[in-house]
């Protein structure tokens, strides 16, 4: 049986949760008064960390799902998101334009990865 490991446990979500040498977490920008680009290289800096902190790194994302809640912002997210992933290492990705929990959040991330 696979061990569980959760990170930064509270009562209603955490972190980040890791089973069968597969990382499962979220990320939503930590400041969500930031411009959209800022918020964007914000949240990048913010997976970077988590993927570090669970013992994997972004050449090794599955799939992420893009919760952007402009379309307008998508070329914008798109070139960033283009000088961020590492070539050749591209995740199974999906992107979507819903409402998200905060009105000043300009993207939200669903992130699967595998650990080393």
């Amino acid at each position: 049986m696979s061990e569980l490991i959760r990170y930064g446990v509270t009562r209603r979500w955490s972190d980040a949760v890791v089973v069968g040498g597969i990382a499962y977490f979220v990320e939503v920008p930590d400041d969500p008064t930031l411009s959209a680009g800022d918020q964007f290289e914000q949240i990048f800096q913010q997976v970077d960390a988590r993927l570090a902190q669970v013992g994997s790194d972004k050449s090794r994302l599955v799939q992420v799902l893009v919760y952007l809640p402009f379309p307008s912002d998508l070329a914008l997210f798109n070139r960033m998101w283009d000088e961020w992933i590492p070539e050749g290492h591209a995740p199974s990705r999906a992107c979507t334009h819903p409402t998200l929990a905060a009105p000043g959040y300009r993207v939200e991330l669903v992130l699967t990865a595998s650990v080393l």
